[in-house]
C-alpha cells in the first residue's frame, strides 16, 4: 500500500503508552517525545543499512554490465569471421556449379545428335520393312506393343507425307493402311476399356491417340458410350445434369484436354437429346392449344436455363456463358421468334372468354358502349351538366363487377409477364411487356370496369324517383378494390420489366389516363347518387312532415320529442353514411361525406323555412334539429357538425323571448351570419307580425 506519513505517526502514537490516543489514559508528552526520538534513530539506522545495500548492488550491476559488453564484442568478432568464411564457401560453390552446368551442356550437345541418329536409324529400318512389303519387327507383330507401334507408325506417316508420290506411292499406301489399322485398334481398345471401367487404360490409349487424326473419333465414341443408359427416366434435364456431373469427375482422369471433351458432350446433349425432347413437347400443341404450348415453352426454357446454370460450375473453356447461351438459343430460336404474337393472341382470346363466361352466367347481353359522333357529344354534355342522358336501366342490384373475373384476368396477365420476362430478348422486353399491359388495360379496365361504370351510371335513377335503389356505391366499392389489385400488379410485375426503358413513361401515362377517365365517371356517379339520396330525403319529408307539427292545435298537449319525418330522415341518413364508409377508403370517405353533409344541411335548412312556428312548434323544431345534429356527428366531419350547430342556434330564434332577440343574434354562433338569414328565421314565428317583436328585431 502507498506510504501515508500522517497515518504512520498516528499508529505510532496509538501504540505508545500515554500517547493520548486510547481512552482512559493520561496524556504524557515526555514519553511520546522520547518514543518519537527513539523511533527516528531507528529509522536513521535502517536508512543507512539500506543505503549501503543499494550501493553494493549498484557496484555489482556495473561489474556485470562491463562483463556482458565484453562478451558481446567477442561474439561480434566471431560472427564477422564466420560470415567471411560463408562468403568464401558460397563463391566456391558457385564456381563448381558453373563447371557442372557447362559439362552438362557439353554432354547434352553430344548425346542429342546421337539419340536422333539412333532414332533415325530405327525409323529407316522400319521404313525398309514397308518397302520390302514384309513387317518382321516384333513391335508390329506383338499386340501388346501397340503403343510403341503407334508411335512409330505415326512418325512414319509424317515422313511419308514428304516423299514424292510417283516413286513411293506403294509404300505410302502401306504406311497409311497400317496407320488406319492401328488407329482403329486403339479406338477399339479405348472402347473396351471404357466398358470395363479401366480409367488408367483409357488414359493411356487416349494419350497415344492424341497425335492421330482419329482422336476426335475417340472423343465421339467416349461421348456416345457415356450416354448409354443415362436417359431412362422421364426427366431428361435431371438425367443430363447427373450425367455431366459424373463425366466431369472422370474426364480429367482420361483426357489431356478435359474442358474440350466435356463441352463437346454438353453440345451433343443439347443438340440431340434436348432439341428432340423440346420439339416433341412443343410441336404437339403449337397449333392446337396455345395455352398448353405457352406453358410448355416457358417450362422447357426455364428448365433448360436451370440446367445451363448447373453446368456453369464446370470448366468448359474461357467463355462458357456465351457457349451455353448459344446452345439454348439454337434449341428455342424458332419458337422465340414469334413468341409475343402467340402470347398476345392467347391473352386476347382467353381474356375475352373469361369476360363472356361471366356475363353469360349473369344472363346479361353486354350493351354496346358506342364511340364517336353522338356518343362523344352525349358524354361531353353529361360531364358538364351531370344530367342522365337516355332512359335509366334497372340493373336489379347487379354491379357487373366480379373479383373472381379480375383475379383470373390478373393471374393470366401475371403468367404472361413471367413468360415475357423469361422468353423475350432483353432488347424487346420493355416493348413486349407494354403490349401485355395494353391487353390488361383493354380487357380489365375498359371492357370490365369501364363497362360496369357505364352500366352503373345508366342504372342511377333520377333524383325525383321514389324508393330508388342506389347500387352505384357498390360499384364504387368493387371498382376501388379492383384498382388496388390492378395497381399492385403494375408495381410488382410490370415495373421491374420496364423500369430502365423509355416504355416506363408511356406505361405510367397510360395508367394515369385510364385512372383519370374512371375517376371522372366515379365522381359523376357519386354526385348523382348523392342527388338521389337528397331526393329520397325530400320525399320522406314531404310525405311525413305536416304543417300542424310546428303549429299544434293544443300547445299544452305535445307528447312527442321529435317529429316522425325527422326520425325517418335520420334513419335513412345513417344507413347511407354507413354505406359510404363501407364503399370507400382513405380521404375519399371524408370528401363524399362532407358533400353529403353539406347537401343534407341545405335540405333541412330550406325545409324548415317552409313552415310557421308557434312557441311549442319552435321547441319541436329545435328537438328535430338536435336529432339532425346528432345524426351529423356520425359524419365525423367538422364542417358538417358546425353547419348543424349554427342551424340549431338559428332555431333558437323561433322560441326566444322578444326582449332577448338582439342578445341571441349577437351570440358567438350567430354574430357572423348575414342579418337577412337571421331575419328570415324570425319571420317564421307566428307572432312575428306583432309590433313588439318587429320593433325588438329592427
Amino acid at each position: 500500500e502507498p506510504f501515508v506519513a500522517d497515518e504512520y505517526i498516528e499508529r505510532l502514537a496509538w501504540r505508545t503508552p500515554g500517547g493520548g490516543s486510547r481512552g482512559g489514559e493520561a496524556f504524557d508528552p515526555k514519553r511520546l517525545l522520547e518514543e518519537f526520538v527513539n523511533h527516528i534513530q531507528e529509522l536513521q539506522v535502517m536508512d543507512e543499512r539500506i543505503q549501503r545495500k543499494v550501493e553494493k548492488l549498484e557496484q555489482q550491476c556495473q561489474k556485470e554490465a562491463k562483463e556482458f559488453a565484453k562478451k558481446v564484442q567477442e561474439l561480434q568478432k566471431s560472427n564477422q569471421v564466420a560470415f567471411q568464411h560463408f562468403q568464401e564457401l558460397d563463391e566456391h560453390i558457385s564456381y563448381v556449379a558453373t563447371k557442372v552446368c557447362h559439362l552438362g551442356d557439353q554432354l547434352e550437345g553430344v548425346n542429342t545428335p546421337r539419340q536422333r541418329a539412333v532414332e533415325a536409324q530405327k525409323l529407316m529400318k522400319y521404313f525398309n520393312e514397308f518397302l520390302d512389303g514384309e513387317l518382321k519387327s516384333d513391335v508390329f507383330t506383338n499386340s501388346e506393343k501397340i503403343k510403341e507401334a503407334a508411335d512409330i507408325i505415326q512418325k512414319l506417316h509424317l515422313i511419308a507425307q514428304e516423299l514424292p508420290f510417283d516413286r513411293f506411292s506403294e509404300v505410302k499406301s502401306k504406311i497409311a493402311s497400317k496407320y488406319h489399322d492401328l488407329e482403329c485398334q486403339l479406338i477399339q481398345e479405348f472402347t473396351s476399356a471404357q466398358r470395363r471401367g479401366e480409367i488408367s487404360r483409357m488414359r493411356e490409349v487416349a494419350a497415344v491417340l492424341l497425335h492421330f487424326k482419329g482422336y476426335s473419333h475417340c472423343v465421339d465414341v467416349y461421348i456416345k458410350q457415356c450416354q448409354e443408359g443415362a436417359f431412362l427416366r422421364n426427366d431428361v434435364f435431371e438425367d443430363a445434369a447427373i450425367l455431366c456431373q459424373r463425366v466431369n469427375k472422370q474426364v480429367g482422369e482420361v483426357f489431356s484436354n478435359p474442358e474440350t471433351v466435356l463441352a463437346k458432350l454438353i453440345q451433343n446433349i443439347f443438340e440431340v437429346k434436348l432439341q428432340s425432347y423440346v420439339k416433341d413437347q412443343l410441336e404437339e400443341h403449337r397449333k392446337s392449344d396455345a395455352e398448353q404450348y405457352l406453358k410448355n415453352l416457358y417450362d422447357l426454357y426455364t428448365r433448360t436455363a436451370n440446367l445451363s446454370s448447373k453446368l456453369m460450375e464446370f470448366n468448359l473453356g474461357t467463355d462458357k456463358q456465351t457457349f451455353l447461351s448459344k446452345l439454348i438459343k439454337s434449341i428455342f430460336i424458332s419458337y422465340l421468334e414469334n413468341y409475343i404474337e402467340v402470347e398476345i393472341g392467347y391473352l386476347k382470346s382467353r381474356s375475352a372468354m373469361i369476360l363472356q363466361r361471366y356475363y353469360d352466367s349473369k344472363n346479361h347481353q353486354k350493351r354496346s358502349i358506342g364511340t364517336g359522333g353522338i356518343q362523344d357529344l352525349k358524354e361531353r354534355i353529361r360531364q358538364r351538366t351531370n344530367l342522365p342522358l337516355g332512359p335509366s336501366i334497372d340493373t336489379h342490384g347487379e354491379t357487373f363487377l366480379s373479383q373472381e373475373v379480375v383475379v383470373n384476368l390478373l393471374q393470366e396477365t401475371k403468367q404472361a409477364f413471367e413468360r415475357c420476362h423469361r422468353l423475350s430478348d432483353p432488347s424487346d422486353l420493355p416493348k413486349n411487356a407494354f403490349r401485355i399491359f395494353s391487353m390488361l388495360v383493354e380487357f380489365l379496365c375498359t371492357e370490365h370496369i369501364d363497362y360496369a361504370l357505364e352500366t352503373g351510371l345508366a342504372g342511377i335513377p333520377s333524383s325525383d324517383s321514389k324508393n330508388a335503389n342506389l347500387y352505384f356505391l357498390d360499384v364504387v366499392h368493387q371498382a376501388n378494390t379492383i384498382f388496388h389489385l390492378f395497381d399492385k400488379q403494375f408495381n410488382d410485375h410490370l415495373m421491374p420489366l420496364i423500369s430502365s426503358s423509355p416504355k416506363l413513361s408511356e406505361c405510367l401515362q397510360k395508367k394515369k389516363d385510364i385512372i383519370e377517365q374512371m375517376e371522372v365517371k366515379l365522381d359523376m356517379g357519386i354526385d348523382r347518387t348523392l342527388n338521389c339520396m337528397i331526393g329520397q330525403m325530400k320525399h320522406i319529408l314531404a310525405a311525413e312532415q305536416k304543417k300542424t307539427d310546428f303549429k299544434p292545435e293544443d300547445e299544452n298537449n305535445v307528447l312527442i320529442q321529435y317529429t316522425n319525418a325527422c326520425v325517418k330522415v335520420c334513419g335513412y341518413v345513417r344507413k347511407q353514411v354507413e354505406k359510404i364508409r363501407n364503399s370507400m377508403d382513405g380521404k375519399n370517405v371524408d370528401t363524399v361525406l362532407m358533400e353529403l353533409g353539406v347537401r343534407f344541411h341545405r335540405l333541412i335548412y330550406e325545409h324548415l323555412q317552409q313552415y310557421s312556428y308557434s312557441c311549442m312548434g319552435g321547441m319541436l323544431a329545435i328537438c328535430d334539429v338536435a336529432e339532425y345534429r346528432k345524426c351529423a356527428k356520425d359524419f365525423k366531419i367538422a364542417l358538417v357538425l358546425q353547419l348543424f350547430d349554427t342551424l340549431h342556434a338559428l332555431c333558437n330564434l323561433l322560441v326566444v323571448a322578444p326582449d332577448n332577440l338582439k342578445q341571441v343574434c349577437s351570440g358567438e354562433q350567430l354574430a357572423n351570419l348575414d342579418k337577412n338569414i337571421l331575419h328570415s328565421f324570425v319571420q317564421l314565428r307566428v307572432d312575428y307580425r306583432s309590433a313588439r317583436l318587429a320593433r325588438h328585431f329592427s
